[in-house]
């Protein structure tokens, strides 16, 4: 990815990864700017490519005028990377494996999230309005 990524300096270049719920049943998608720490995060039920897909393009749509690059690991669960950087008009990266520090900002944020819904938590009963507290107490933090 660009340089410019790297000196987090810039809106928009983003960061993605799932969290996921007990027994491997739901997860939560989020996406972190690295310049702001600006955390958005989803429930999906299922890691399936074209649910990620389909949630990613939800909660980045309104902002598609600023983005510009999205990182994640390499789990099938970004399959449709493609897709999702065609609808968004943004370029789409691949950390290295086992290089979790080129998306720390991320990696940092989930373990915060943690505190709210631990592992070995069911997903299932997860309700929006807990994610959008959870996600406003991180922002504004």
């Amino acid at each position: 990815r660009p340089s410019v990524v790297d000196k987090k300096e810039r809106i928009g270049d983003l960061e993605i990864d799932l969290i996921i719920g007990k027994n491997h049943n739901g997860a939560l998608l989020t996406i972190n700017d690295r310049a702001t720490g600006i955390l958005l995060m989803g429930k999906v039920e299922s890691k399936q490519a074209h649910a990620i897909e389909a949630k990613t393009i939800e909660l980045l749509k309104d902002y598609k005028p600023l983005l510009h690059t999205i990182t994640s690991d390499n789990g099938k669960e970004f399959a449709n990377h493609q897709n999702i950087a065609n609808a968004l008009q943004i370029a789409y990266y691949f950390a290295k494996p086992y290089h979790s520090w080129e998306r720390g900002a991320n990696e940092n944020l989930n373990g915060l999230v943690r505190q709210y819904f631990p592992k070995m938590s069911n997903f299932d009963s997860i309700t929006q309005q807990q994610i959008d507290r959870v996600v406003n107490i991180l922002n504004n933090r």
